[in-house]
């Protein structure tokens, strides 16, 4: 029975919770689901196992590829689907990244796992800025929209509108539903006009939904 500790997984330890707090501190200074304790642990958890592998017979590959399973099946519970958009996609992809930061530095890559820690959080902090110049890209959405009524001059009110903001539309489909009007829209410009459309449509009496 072997009770000695080997310096070299000292230091994979030490790496592994010194990463994983890191980016685990940024995503706790954000407010999300998966905080510092919880990225810390899934950091160090992989570390465990492989260093654990390492120390076996002819298992390391085998563990590894469990790491990378349990990993999945953590990332996928944090993802969301509503009719709008994906949430939680970041928070799992996090997930993802610190399990391999951590067995990175469970087989002694420390300098890389550091490398890699700086990496993914210049992404995590840069992204906002990132994604402020790409709301300046004109791209394309659709919208469905159901009114209150079945008078097709509200659908042409809502065309109004979306020439006001300078976007461009395209009646992809329009039909009545239980006596009310509805329409699927194709809107192409900025993303930040398509989201004062938004909050246009949700002012707007005539609109029963929209998504």
């Amino acid at each position: 029975m072997d009770f000695g500790i080997e310096l070299k997984d000292i230091f994979s330890i030490v790496t592994s919770i010194i990463c994983g707090g890191i980016i685990g501190f940024e995503r706790e200074y954000k407010n999300k689901s998966t905080g510092f304790r919880t990225i810390l642990l899934i950091t160090l958890g992989s570390t465990i196992f492989t260093i654990v592998s390492k120390h076996g017979t002819g298992a390391d590959d085998r563990i590894s590829a469990n790491i990378i399973t349990g990993i999945g099946f953590i990332g996928a519970g944090v993802i969301f689907k509503d009719k709008m958009s994906v949430l939680g996609l970041t928070t799992a992809a996090v997930i993802w990244t610190s399990a391999a930061i951590g067995m990175t530095a469970g087989i002694g890559y420390y300098s890389l796992a550091i490398v890699f820690t700086v990496i993914t959080l210049m992404v995590l902090v840069l992204v906002n800025k990132i994604e402020g110049q790409i709301g300046n890209i004109k791209k394309n959405k659709i919208i469905n929209i159901s009114f209150t009524d079945n008078g097709i001059e509200h659908l042409n009110q809502v065309e109004d509108r979306i020439k006001q903001l300078q976007l461009k539309s395209k009646r992809m489909q329009v039909f009545k539903e239980n006596n009310a009007l509805c329409a699927v829209l194709e809107i192409s410009g900025t993303t930040n006009n398509a989201q004062m459309l938004t909050e246009i449509l949700l002012e707007m009496d005539t609109v029963k939904e929209f998504h």
